[in-house]
């Protein structure tokens, strides 16, 4: 006789793995509206937003434009012309690298950062309450799952390019 399903937590239904990859396309085709419609607030395009939260998310450790190269992967010309937008719209400044004067590492302007905050720190409130219904364990599976997704979304499309080669 087959063990019972272990009960959801806090009265959540189970699902399948075709459920929760239809509930992951929704996340996903919002998150693409969303983030479009943000670019559009802050007057950047979504790439260009995308390489500002590289490097928003580095902090302290600026990244040189061939690290945002590599995280967005886009070439270093391309990368080049994202960061003269990103500086033309008061996002970014270039400073020289103190290791390598070849180099420019990338840094975020204090009020852009302010702006940026001030547009998403609403909707991240809302996701900290979310996450605020999980419990620390259900917390860790879907962290664990996050970041292997990520893994595996940034492998397959190298495939691809590597296929198209």
């Amino acid at each position: 006789m087959p063990a019972e399903p272990t009960p959801p937590h806090h009265g959540r239904p189970a699902a399948t793995p075709a459920q929760a990859l239809a509930a992951m396309d929704d996340l996903i085709a919002a998150s693409m509206v969303g983030q479009q419609e943000m670019a559009q607030r802050l007057g950047l395009n979504v790439t260009d937003l995308t390489c500002f939260a590289y490097v928003l998310q580095a902090g302290e450790d600026l990244l040189t434009a061939g690290d945002l190269a590599t995280r967005v992967h886009v070439t270093t010309g391309a990368v080049t012309g994202i960061l003269n937008r990103l500086e033309r719209a008061g996002y970014v400044t270039r400073r020289p690298d103190p290791e390598d004067r070849r180099r420019v590492r990338v840094a975020a302007i204090p009020s852009a950062v302010a702006r940026v905050h001030a547009l998403y720190e609403p909707y991240y409130v809302r996701l900290n309450a979310l996450f605020a219904d999980y419990s620390p364990q259900e917390t860790a599976v879907l962290t664990d799952w996050f970041t292997r997704a990520t893994t595996l979304a940034h492998t397959y499309r190298e495939e691809l390019r590597l296929h198209d080669s």
